[in-house]
């Protein structure tokens, strides 16, 4: 039954994951070395002749993050974008250019060029309140919200970003949350701590006995390290604040005993040092920071902290459980400080799916610089934190052969991996880089299944798979890259590293080869160009679709780049158009590299409906894209228009819906706005998810899609700043793909009576969508969210 008060305590657990940090809480990262002009001057030639290559526009305008030289000449130039004077979250793209300056390419997120008001319907005010709400632990400082653009789905809304500082609930673990509301409702769209974390000789508790670099000061040695840009160590001494270099008098530290403080030390200023050798020997990246500055360790950093983290400026560790076990062990280094690397390059953001590809690299990378480190006492394996035993058992929190041995990790990718903390939805690439390296089947390192019917992979050794991963983080990741993305399939892990292996062992190499295979052992599909040993081109759209009102026209770009070989002459021409539509290219044909304006005109005779127009581009080979035109009702009439919603008021019991057990009643226990039924999830007063979901399929060519309920949120919890039950409502595709949070409800929303909810579903017109509710309860105190009387009417 419904409405049972349980007097339970809440229990707040935290887990031992490794976790990092982008922020100066602490220290203020160094410069990044300067970009390249002359490769800039011609990225920024090749961005004002291919706009449509970035889905930009006239209202906005581009800033150079970073450029990369190839020493063939290529280039790859990074960019932030902003979108009539205001941030974009997510816009940012990367301009690849051939050794003669030519287009080659690019790499963004943008689904579609931003069209969008900038004018915001909420409050700063309103934003700031529903951060502070957010923030879990201990909030010492709410910054100002700043209104910006997030097209972090690849589609563009305007938004508020607000950062909440303060302390994580164990007191000990700085947090920056960075909370983002939707600027016309004041939903929360989502949220992300900057702070990631993994959960002379010396002797170190892990490490063994190794040689450090350390500098002399008068007749005392300091553990600074002049050979790797002076990064230095310090301890703690189990506070938050202050911490003290390591000095000796004869330059022999530690004792292997966690019982010397220095022994930690050794251990971490190891760690920084091989970390720092490994990306400057490896991949020719001159430190961390890309500037030969070295890193600063911070040991025996809190009380009982199980964990270490990375600030965005250095590394600090805690002692572990009662103090016994320092999470200093080589792959934690290397993971906490490749971090620093991943925002120094792509930026991936640290949620979703590009929260785990950041994470992965972390992985990856950590386990990379203990096989490079070949240290005795920690030799290389693909398991992450094995020698710190957060978990008290003597296990690892990862194994990359297999992740979901941990219990909690993806080993293959699913439609649920977006939705997993970033240290489990890692596992999908940590998966495919062990694939990559070593193979599926029985290993030296453990057994690697693949997944489904996948083919077994052959793996290439870790020397290539290291700098296929590192070349695609490098020049062709962008902040909000992902697994699997149907709107933008190019912006991907799988095209990216496939583009990387292509660079490094040419086109259709084995080790092209090896990366599809690797990716498809995980359930990572992909549209992969097909192979070419010739010479060859790729054709791509931007934008892929576009809508038009009968007799009237529109335009898309139509890029081209040289793949293998040399440039050649490219014709254009276009299939599948509607009757009475024509395409007209301008110019007819390119050289391989260059790019042209398609514009597709309709006649007031032309039928309404969708249609999948083939872009050709005719060559040595010919090579397609699709491009999907839309044409509206006649004169853009609303063809369909009406309520959409099968039984809106639930009158009919379940009719149209689907829902968990009891949640459409008539039971007493809340009244019904209007008639006896209503939608009642949760108000239990124990740990319960439950949902309620419709599918409807909304017209092409209307000017409203109005969706509105109205809901009764009822609640005995009695906190004024904490959520602990939620009401979220989303819009999913029929694939079960979250296109959009339009709200979430908690218990700080309790009210008497209904109050009515009122949303645009316009973004989703010519689509069958599913609207679903899902309410989540804690532990204990009920909190009931109550709906009736939905409407989703078109006009």
């Amino acid at each position: 039954m419904k409405r049972a008060l349980a007097a339970v305590s809440a229990v707040l657990l935290t887990s031992g994951l490794l976790t990092c940090v982008v922020t100066p809480a602490h220290a203020a990262p160094p410069t990044s070395p300067a970009p390249d002009a002359s490769a800039a001057a011609r990225a920024a030639t090749v961005l004002r002749a291919n706009p449509g290559a970035v889905q930009g526009s006239s209202a906005e305008s581009y800033q150079v993050r970073s450029t990369k030289v190839d020493p063939s000449g290529a280039a790859h130039t990074r960019y932030t974008r902003t979108y009539q004077g205001l941030r974009v979250y997510g816009g940012d793209f990367v301009i690849h250019t051939a050794p003669n300056g030519t287009y080659a390419g690019s790499s963004v997120g943008l689904a579609a060029p931003l069209t969008l008001a900038t004018s915001a319907r909420t409050t700063a005010a309103a934003a700031k309140k529903a951060a502070s709400g957010r923030f879990v632990g201990k909030a010492e400082a709410v910054g100002t919200p700043e209104l910006f653009v997030d097209a972090s789905s690849g589609q563009g809304r305007l938004a508020w970003e607000t950062v909440v500082s303060g302390w994580q609930p164990d007191g000990q673990t700085p947090s920056r949350l960075h909370v983002i509301t939707d600027a016309t409702t004041n939903a929360t769209v989502g949220s992300y701590d900057e702070i990631e974390s993994v959960v002379g000789s010396g002797q170190g508790i892990y490490t063994g006995t190794v040689s450090i670099d350390t500098t002399l000061s008068g007749s005392t040695y300091q553990m600074i390290d002049p050979s790797h840009g002076n990064g230095r160590t310090c301890d703690m001494n189990n506070g938050t604040s202050t911490c003290t270099t390591f000095t000796d008098a004869d330059n022999a530290w530690g004792t292997g005993a966690n019982s010397n403080r220095q022994s930690a030390g050794v251990d971490a200023h190891f760690g920084a040092a091989k970390t720092f050798d490994y990306f400057k020997n490896t991949h020719g990246r001159n430190g961390i920071f890309g500037n030969g500055t070295g890193v600063p360790s911070r040991v025996h950093y809190g009380n009982n902290y199980v964990n270490a983290f990375w600030d965005g400026a250095q590394m600090t560790y805690g002692d572990g459980s009662s103090n016994s076990r320092p999470l200093v062990s080589l792959d934690v280094a290397g993971h906490e400080m490749s971090h620093g690397v991943t925002e120094a390059l792509a930026g991936l953001v640290y949620s979703g799916e590009s929260g785990g590809l950041n994470e992965a690299t972390s992985d990856i990378f950590g386990n990379m610089v203990e096989f490079y480190s070949a240290a005795p006492s920690d030799p290389g394996d693909y398991q992450v934190g094995e020698k710190i035993n957060i978990n008290g058992n003597g296990t690892p929190l990862r194994y990359m052969y297999n992740p979901s041995l941990d219990g909690s990790s993806d080993s293959c990718w699913s439609t649920s991996t977006k939705n997993k903390d970033v240290h489990y939805s890692s596992g999908v690439a940590n998966h495919f880089f062990f694939n990559l390296a070593e193979g599926t089947g029985a290993t030296s390192y453990g057994t690697s299944p693949v997944c489904g019917s996948a083919p077994a992979v052959t793996g290439i050794g870790r020397a290539k798979a290291e700098k296929i991963w590192y070349r695609a983080l490098d020049v062709y990741f962008t902040s909000n890259t992902s697994y699997v993305n149907t709107t933008t399939p190019a912006n991907t892990a799988r095209a990216y590293s496939l583009r990387a292996a292509t660079d490094l062992y040419g086109s259709c190499s084995t080790e092209y080869k090896a990366v599809q295979a690797a990716w498809t052992a995980v359930n990572v599909a992909g549209s992969d160009s097909t192979c070419s040993t010739g010479n060859d081109f790729s054709v791509a759209l931007s934008p892929t679709a576009g809508s038009v009102n009968p007799g009237s026209s529109t335009s898309t770009t139509v890029s081209t780049a040289t793949t293998s070989g040399s440039a050649q002459t490219v014709t254009f021409s276009a299939s599948g158009l509607p009757s009475g539509a024509s395409a007209a290219f301008s110019p007819a044909s390119v050289t391989s590299g260059g790019s042209s304006t398609l514009t597709i005109s309709t006649s007031a005779s032309t039928p309404p409906g969708t249609y999948s127009v083939t872009v050709n581009g005719a060559g040595a080979v010919t090579r397609s894209a699709t491009y999907t035109l839309t044409v509206n009702g006649t004169g853009g009439g609303c063809t369909a228009p009406g309520q959409k919603l099968a039984n809106p008021g639930f009158e009919s019991g379940a009719t149209g819906w689907t829902a968990s057990s009891g949640v459409i009643t008539n039971a007493s226990g809340q009244a019904a706005r209007t008639g006896s039924y209503k939608a009642w999830l949760n108000g239990y007063g124990t740990t319960r998810t439950e949902t309620l979901a419709q599918s409807v399929t909304l017209p092409s060519g209307c000017s409203s899609y109005a969706l509105s309920f109205w809901l009764h949120i009822d609640s005995a919890e009695t906190t004024t700043s904490v959520a602990y039950d939620k009401l979220n409502v989303q819009v999913l595709n029929s694939g079960g793909t979250v296109l959009a949070t339009l709200a979430t409800y908690s218990n700080l929303n309790k009210a008497t009576g209904y109050s009515q909810k009122s949303f645009s579903l316009a973004a989703y017109a010519g689509q069958t969508v599913s609207l679903k509710f899902t309410g989540t309860e804690d532990s204990s105190l009920q909190t009931s969210f109550v709906v009736d009387d939905t409407a989703l009417t078109v006009s």
